[in-house]
């Protein structure tokens, strides 16, 4: 079997795919080399194992989201409109890769717990942001990671109602409406 030079990304690709559909647990190596084409040994010259392969993506994709939301903080001033540029980036990524939003929202509660506190995370970048409305008075709530949970709740659970069908896709024709409701409860 020729090598491929993208093997790595392929693989990375068709596991999500997978995970995303069956979840992590259900899925083996075999059914992502599969996927690929290749022998089940060859994921083992690019991962040392699926929970490094599982990691990896993860912790990639998380931090890389993160640091999306810096960087929409950092081109954005005062809470209403941070919030708006959040949400929008969120719902876009959701309707661009559906796959790996549903990846990293379904695999969170198996992969959080190896995130180190020097790690960028959204959690803690929506915690900044909702710090900083505090700090300027327009935010009504005093306690930053509260005010991140409920936003979070509010995009992440029709993301979740979405990934079941239960809402219709694009979840961007919504996001005007998820900001509406996030600064209904949190702003000033």
């Amino acid at each position: 079997m020729p090598r491929h030079p993208d093997t790595r990304q392929r693989i990375e690709r068709a596991a999500i795919a997978l995970f995303a559909a069956k979840g992590v647990d259900a899925t083996t190596t075999k059914d992502i080399a599969a996927e690929v084409g290749i022998s089940e040994g060859a994921i083992y010259r690019h991962f040392r194992s699926k929970d490094e392969l599982t990691w990896h993506l993860f912790s990639t994709h998380y931090t890389e989201l993160a640091r999306h939301i810096d960087a929409a903080m950092a081109e954005t001033e005062g809470l209403a409109e941070r919030i708006e540029r959040t949400v929008t980036l969120f719902s876009g990524l959701f309707d661009r890769e559906p796959e790996l939003f549903a990846f990293i929202l379904l695999s969170q509660h198996g992969q959080l717990g190896r995130v180190t506190a020097d790690m960028p995370t959204p959690v803690e970048s929506l915690r900044r942001m909702f710090q900083d409305g505090i700090d300027r008075g327009e935010c009504r709530g005093t306690d930053p990671d509260l005010m991140a949970a409920m936003a979070l709740g509010l995009v992440t659970q029709p993301a979740t109602f979405a990934i079941y069908g239960r809402i219709a896709r694009p979840l961007g024709r919504l996001a005007p409406a998820l900001a509406d409701a996030v600064k209904r409860v949190v702003l000033a």
